[in-house]
C-alpha cells in the first residue's frame, strides 16, 4: 500500500480490526520510509448482474423496497424486512462470488420471505416467476402446502394459552 504522504511504495500493517460483522477491514498501517501512520479500510464488493446486462453493487434497501410492496396491507413491520435484507445478503455473499445474477438474488430472497409471511410470499413469486395463470397460483399453493416451512413454531389454537416465558 502507497504512502499517501510520501508516495513510498510499501508499508506495514500495525493492526486490523473487522467492522460490520466482517464485511470491512480497517486497517492501521505505518510507513517505513517516512514514519507517519495512517488507516485504510477495505471492504468486500458485491455486485449484481442484471436482466439486462447491466451490473450494479448490491443494496439491501432494494431488497426491502421490492419485498415491501409484495408485504403491502400485510402485518410486516420494518425491523422484519431490515432482517429479511440482512439474511439474503448473508446467503447470497455466502456463495462466494463477487458478482451474482439476479435471479440468485430473488431465489435468496424466497425462503425468507415465505417464513415471514405466505401471502406476501405468493405475491412476491407471482412476479418473481411470473405468473400467468390462475393455474401458476394454483399450483404454487398446493406446493406451499406440501412443504411446510421448517422453522416456524406450531400454530397456537385460538383461545389456547401461548407458550410459557
Amino acid at each position: 500500500m502507497r504512502c499517501p504522504y510520501c508516495r513510498f511504495p510499501d508499508s506495514r500493517v500495525v493492526d486490523s480490526r473487522e467492522v460490520e460483522e466482517g464485511q470491512t477491514i480497517r486497517r492501521r498501517r505505518s510507513c517505513p520510509e517516512c514514519g507517519k501512520r495512517f488507516t485504510t479500510v477495505e471492504e468486500a464488493t458485491l455486485a449484481v448482474i442484471k436482466r439486462s446486462g447491466v451490473t450494479e453493487p448490491f443494496r439491501r434497501d432494494k431488497v426491502v423496497s421490492g419485498v415491501r410492496r409484495a408485504c403491502q396491507g400485510r402485518p410486516v413491520d420494518d425491523d422484519a424486512l431490515a432482517l429479511l435484507s440482512q439474511q439474503v445478503e448473508d446467503a447470497v455473499r455466502a456463495t462466494g462470488a463477487a458478482e451474482v445474477d439476479s435471479g440468485d438474488v430473488g431465489l435468496a430472497i424466497l425462503g425468507p420471505l415465505r417464513l415471514l409471511d405466505e401471502v406476501a410470499y405468493l405475491r412476491f413469486a407471482s412476479v418473481y416467476r411470473g405468473f400467468d395463470s390462475l393455474a401458476d397460483f394454483e399450483a404454487e399453493i398446493v406446493a406451499l402446502r406440501a412443504v411446510p416451512p421448517l422453522d416456524l413454531p406450531p400454530p397456537v389454537p385460538a383461545g389456547a394459552a401461548g407458550p410459557a416465558r
